[in-house]
């Protein structure tokens, strides 16, 4: 399995800072992987497969925001990769009480369809994705 670059053969996408990984948490001026929430060695990529997994550890087991977290990840890679690659967005296994729900909400096509027919929900995703948020150094 390779990681972090996906090789085309007219482009280059790097799943590498500041891509997947600079993505804003919903509740704190800081990144997701500044939070640890997600990592390098979170992201799987397998270009032969045309998968993509990323496993994210919420900061605490009852985060309210876990859901909003993955949809913005599902969003940006949604936003980054080419159509043919199947994106799996999961939970890290015991970090999250309702881990399991989490998981299918996050990987299920039309849930994820009607969170983003949501403007409220589409609001904060935005938010998150938007490069020009500050985080304290």
């Amino acid at each position: 399995m390779m990681r972090y670059v996906l090789c085309f053969t007219k482009f280059v996408i790097l799943l590498h800072k500041p891509s997947t990984l600079d993505i804003k948490d919903p509740e704190h001026p800081y990144s997701l992987e500044e939070l640890k929430v997600v990592s390098e060695d979170s992201i799987e990529v397998d270009d032969k497969l045309s998968h993509v997994r990323v496993v994210f550890t919420p900061t605490v087991e009852h985060c309210s925001m876990a859901t909003i977290i993955g949809l913005c990840i599902r969003v940006k890679l949604m936003r980054s990769l080419p159509s043919r690659f199947k994106v799996d967005i999961l939970v890290a296994p015991g970090t999250h009480e309702t881990e399991a729900s989490i998981n299918k909400q996050l990987n299920d096509k039309e849930r994820v369809a009607a969170a983003l027919e949501n403007p409220n929900l589409l609001e904060i995703v935005e938010e998150c994705l938007s490069p020009s948020f500050q985080t304290w150094t």
